[in-house]
């Protein structure tokens, strides 16, 4: 699972050992004719140089999109990156070393946190009215007994009794039903691990690292709508934004399969948003916790700053990822 303690031992390096080996194991995608990914990189020059604090906002139309990039990064410049990478993918041992050796700083959600506690008291993910009560109630601040009584008339009584009652540890923060509320130590759980986060993007940034983001927060070939999460983050950090169309990458990567198929790549680099120039309307003054309760008095300019990423975006991918309906994943099942 991804607790505080999981968050606390990530090293990010300069030089990411697993993002070598993979690359190694991987060198015939690059190389043999019948495997071969072509990778193609328009307007290179505009990648800022790793003194600069960068996020790289790319479309996510398939699993590895991003590791092309990567490698093109590391053979003409011999540069790394760090990746936001969900909370679900670290649920399991061999994954989460994976990752963890790879450069991924890993995004501790809301919904991440209060499904992975449902399951663990549970044994199943919330449903969804259930999953909506406690989502509210987190963000909102709720006393418990407000929770109990909406889940009461929800017919959620049951499943919400065993969650208020039953001792536990919910992902590194103790929870004794005698001694605390259940909305406050969730509270708690999130204000910690944004913490760590913040540090973790701060530490990559110190190294030299650009952190390549997928604004979208779930995969889908027809791009969709972004989230404020990297908006909130790149206004924290005074980082500039450089928006990358990926095109072609879902032939190559059609499932889980990191070996590719073969085929062309194509990733159309837009001009960068800097903190002082395109960002500056939308800068906030006072500092901030990320994706907390003293951060949504500024969600305009999130909004404003994540609907002006997505437009970019848009005009650096084929029109085919702009036709039809995105395929993003709903509900509870984004976070199991």
């Amino acid at each position: 699972m991804l607790t505080l303690d999981v968050m606390k031992r990530i090293q990010l390096t300069t030089r990411p050992k697993g993002q070598m080996l993979a690359g190694w194991i991987l060198r015939a995608n690059y190389t043999l004719p019948q495997t071969r990914t072509r990778i193609r990189i328009e307007n290179f020059d505009r990648m800022p140089s790793p003194d600069h604090r960068v996020y790289i906002a790319m479309n996510h139309t398939d699993k590895f999109n991003y590791w092309p990039l990567q490698v093109q990064l590391w053979r003409e410049r011999n540069e790394f990156t760090a990746t936001w990478a969900k909370g679900k993918y670290y649920n399991h041992g061999f994954s989460r070393g994976f990752l963890t050796s790879t450069n991924n700083i890993p995004t501790p959600s809301r919904g991440y946190l209060i499904t992975t506690d449902a399951v663990s008291v549970l044994n199943r993910p919330p449903c969804d009215e259930l999953y909506r009560l406690l989502r509210h109630a987190t963000q909102e601040g709720w006393e418990d007994s407000r929770l109990l009584e909406d889940a009461k008339a929800a017919g959620l009584e049951r499943d919400m009794l065993h969650l208020l009652k039953t001792p536990r540890n919910i992902l590194g923060l103790d929870f004794d039903p005698f001694k605390h509320s259940l909305v406050e130590r969730h509270r708690e759980l999130f204000r910690q691990m944004m913490d760590l986060f913040v540090d973790l993007n701060m530490q990559a940034f110190e190294l030299g690292l650009r952190v390549v983001v997928f604004p979208e927060g779930t995969r889908s070939i027809t791009l969709g709508t972004g989230k404020p999460g990297l908006a909130q983050m790149a206004l924290r950090t005074q980082a500039t934004i450089l928006p990358i169309g990926s095109n072609g990458c879902e032939g190559a990567y059609p499932g889980n399969n990191p070996f590719s198929r073969g085929g062309s790549v194509l990733y159309r680099i837009g001009e960068p948003l800097t903190p002082n120039k395109e960002l500056a309307p939308f800068q906030v003054d006072a500092p901030y916790r990320p994706f907390t309760d003293e951060a949504h008095q500024y969600s305009d300019k999130f909004d404003a700053v994540t609907d002006l990423v997505m437009k970019r975006i848009a005009d650096l991918v084929d029109p085919h990822y702009l036709a039809g309906t995105s395929s993003a994943v709903e509900g509870t099942e984004r976070f199991v």
